[in-house]
């Protein structure tokens, strides 16, 4: 009766590994079916052998090299498998009288199913469901949707950290693009075009006015930047920046920022009753008299907390932290009067905000969404986030971004959610990725901000994670 059922066992095993087969052969025939049915070989044409396209032609920055390696690697894993089983009956037919008058337990046959058989089909059938080819579109017209690199990886999780995240609202976001590139230094390989023309220059003279290029290259995902041997241009007139007694609410100099690449050509232009000024978001920024009132009077909003409320909640305690949004470096500003050190995200979308954050004696950081924090782990006192992070970001992005605030945000350290808004129908999801850490509530407040959007502002406590 034991003989049988291991027979049987083993029968089943083969009949699933039979299927796995099968489905491999089925994804390669369709593939290649794809690859005819693209040249024309399934309609009467006499020019069909010009329009026979090669492996080259059709897959043009795909990487086939990647996915016949990757094929290659599950087919192993396979053929392992079938020649482990063999063995394992040839044994068993060698041994069949010993067999007969011994015993093996359900706990050992089951951890033999689940390491030695089931854990390596499982593995190939999950190779084979990530298995990701391009789109064809139109006859004799090949255009590869997918990023062509994807393939080169197998890992699920990085795979699904370098595929574009579109926007959840469909519409091209405030850093003009429609999707977000997290970097690994790939994505330069899809802009080969714009890099080549930034590395274009000549050695030891001064580099062209191209920032706004760089900065392309950087919310695209073509991140890190190749260094360069050029010298970086400065303001033919530069003056010297205000004292910092002066500098933290004061418009800084015009002369002392390159205007050239913006619509607007002085601080002045920049005020947020221009319609015209060139920028959308942190309306009003650039204007010192609104700035000076923000996180220090009471507002008529009760998701709008104090700076010494949030610094009272662990008092001496706070002393480094980072504000990731888009602004001028107000919330530094105020946190430096207060002998807190503050490092500011910052990108220039249309206005000068790194210029501006340093010439007002602050820390900006030049980084975008697609990167990793360049802080090490539990290091940040505060992590503050206002008008940057907010419900049109893609969700598993956002998954990315708080796992590494996580990273940097010491062991009691605090994090700062500043008027984060959303959808009502998405608010649960936020809540969920923003509680997933178990954090400790200081404050949470959720308050509406029209008929279909809310607001949400909350401070959370990391607890201790000693292993």
């Amino acid at each position: 009766m034991m003989r049988m059922r291991r027979s049987c066992g083993l029968a089943r095993i083969m009949g699933w590994l039979q299927i796995v087969l099968g489905i491999l052969v089925i994804v390669v025939s369709i593939s290649s079916l794809f690859r005819f049915y693209s040249a024309g070989f399934f309609v009467h044409n006499e020019d069909i052998c010009r329009h026979f396209y090669g492996i080259k032609d059709v897959y043009e920055g795909f990487d086939v090299k990647a996915l016949n390696d990757w094929i290659s690697d599950i087919l192993n894993t396979i053929e392992n498998l079938q020649e482990k089983l063999e063995m394992n009956l040839q044994q068993m037919e060698k041994n069949k009288d010993v067999l007969d008058k011994t015993s093996i337990t359900r706990l050992e046959y089951k951890k033999y199913l689940e390491v030695d058989v089931l854990g390596p089909v499982y593995s190939a059938y999950i190779a084979l469901r990530q298995l990701r080819l391009p789109k064809i579109e139109g006859v004799g017209n090949a255009t590869v949707k997918e990023d062509p690199l994807v393939n080169t990886f197998i890992t699920e999780e990085i795979r699904k950290y370098i595929s574009p995240k579109e926007n959840r609202i469909g519409k091209t976001n405030f850093y003009g693009t429609e999707k977000i590139y997290n970097t690994i230094g790939h994505a330069c390989v899809l802009m080969k075009k714009e890099l080549e023309e930034y590395m274009d220059y000549e050695i030891g003279s001064y580099c062209r006015d191209d920032w706004n290029l760089a900065q392309k290259l950087l919310v695209s995902g073509c991140d890190p930047l190749p260094r360069r041997r050029c010298l970086t241009r400065a303001s033919k007139v530069y003056q010297k920046p205000y004292s910092i007694n002066e500098s933290l609410w004061n418009l800084p100099d015009d002369r002392n920022v390159r205007w050239g690449n913006y619509r607007c050509r002085n601080f002045g232009c920049l005020s947020g009753k221009n319609p015209k000024r060139g920028y959308t978001k942190c309306t009003g920024c650039f204007e010192m008299e609104k700035e000076k009132l923000k996180w220090v009077t009471n507002s008529s909003l009760p998701v709008d907390f104090l700076i010494r409320d949030v610094l009272g909640i662990k008092a001496g305690q706070i002393r480094i932290g980072l504000d990731y949004g888009v602004g001028t470096g107000t919330f530094a500003a105020r946190m430096r009067e207060l002998n807190v050190t503050i490092v500011s995200t910052a990108l220039n979308l249309g206005a000068p905000f790194n210029e501006m954050i340093a010439l007002r004696g602050l820390i900006p950081l030049y980084a975008t969404l697609n990167q990793r924090l360049p802080f090490f782990d539990n290091t940040m006192d505060l992590i503050h986030t206002n008008g940057f992070l907010d419900g049109w970001i893609d969700f598993l992005l956002m998954d990315f971004i708080l796992f590494d605030w996580d990273r940097v945000l010491r062991p009691g350290g605090l994090l700062w959610i500043d008027r984060f808004f959303c959808n009502k129908k998405d608010l649960d999801d936020y809540i969920y990725m923003f509680l997933q850490f178990r954090y400790k509530k200081h404050k949470w407040v959720v308050a509406p901000k029209s008929h279909d959007q809310v607001y949400l502002s909350a401070v959370l406590e990391k607890p201790p994670r000693a292993i």
